[in-house]
């Protein structure tokens, strides 16, 4: 028996750990801190502005000198390393911040853009696309003490390069921690039913708390999606119990509701043919003819409904 528990222990575990393996899948979304769709281009520009700095020198020099020493070689390397130094290029979608003996001079880019060798420093290179986070709040206790895996997304981009660089260390690992610090605040305030049953309103309170953290490093935030929520199984099979009873009682109080409108209306009813005879002995001819109506043969009725088609005196009912 002991076996059989220790059994069912770790197999619960294993089922808490296999959802929250399937929750961290989505960080596996996040945009990656320095791929770009052709992050080999500066470095493929820089040689070739080498080689044609070096080549350049030289056939100038031979065509002055007529010869080539070792002073026109190494006069066309240093030429052509301050000239790499010097000239940069930057993507349409790329800005770089620029430091001047270690204060900030100016953002430059996108093309090309100029700096002095050894006294300006790029300091950032800020990718101003939008940007993919994912993150997740794992066992994270709800206001009603519910505890749930939640996995989110959120998109934003960098609209502030100086911002990006001089206010936060590292902007992009800064908005996941916050990202998911602010998910697992809006979660501990709110039950369970909100959670699952207002998806949007979560997603636009999640949007503005995290863009009041971010706006300050020039980051802004375009939109939160909560993407999954995990509740354990055996809160699973409770909630769709309730829900069922809640459904069951709303069902039963509809049946009562229109009961008492029938019993009403008969009630309506029966007092209009208490209070009029003629009535009545209309009802009653209109039950016989209901049900013969669809019938080829005869139907015999008590005498209390045929009395409709007679009147007081023996003769037959007027039309």
């Amino acid at each position: 028996m002991t076996r059989n528990k220790a059994h069912g222990k770790k197999a619960a575990q294993g089922a808490r750990r296999s959802e929250r393996e399937e929750v961290q899948q989505v960080e596996s979304y996040s945009s990656p801190k320095t791929r770009h769709t052709d992050e080999n281009a500066s470095f493929v520009f820089s040689a070739f502005l080498f080689v044609a700095t070096a080549l350049a020198v030289l056939g100038i020099g031979f065509a002055v000198m007529g010869t080539v020493n070792i002073w026109l070689l190494a006069a066309a390397l240093v030429l052509a390393v301050l000239v790499i130094f010097t000239v940069h290029i930057a993507p349409q979608w790329e800005r770089a911040v620029i430091l001047r003996l270690g204060k900030y001079r100016r953002t430059a880019g996108p093309g090309l853009y100029l700096t002095i060798p050894f006294i300006d420093h790029v300091s950032l290179r800020a990718d101003q696309r939008t940007m993919l986070t994912g993150f997740s709040a794992e066992e994270t206790l709800t206001a009603d003490l519910v505890p749930v895996n939640v996995d989110a997304a959120v998109f934003w981009m960098v609209w502030d390069a100086e911002k990006a660089c001089l206010e936060v260390e590292d902007y992009y690992d800064s908005v996941a921690l916050a990202a998911q610090t602010t998910l697992r605040d809006s979660i501990g305030r709110k039950g369970i039913t909100d959670i699952t049953m207002h998806r949007d309103q979560l997603d636009e309170e999640l949007k503005a708390a995290i863009e009041e953290k971010t706006s300050v490093w020039g980051v802004s935030i375009l939109f939160v999606e909560i993407r999954d929520i995990v509740i354990p199984k055996d809160l699973q099979r409770a909630m769709s119990a309730e829900a069922r009873a809640d459904r069951e009682k709303d069902a039963r109080i509809v049946l009562a509701e229109v009961e008492r409108d029938i019993a009403a209306m008969l009630h309506d009813a029966s007092e209009i043919y208490r209070e009029d005879d003629i009535a009545l002995k209309l009802r009653q001819m209109h039950l016989v003819n209901e049900s013969l109506k669809d019938s080829k043969g005869s139907l015999v009725v008590p005498s209390s409904y045929a009395e409709g088609f007679v009147d007081g005196n023996g003769g037959p009912g007027e039309r």
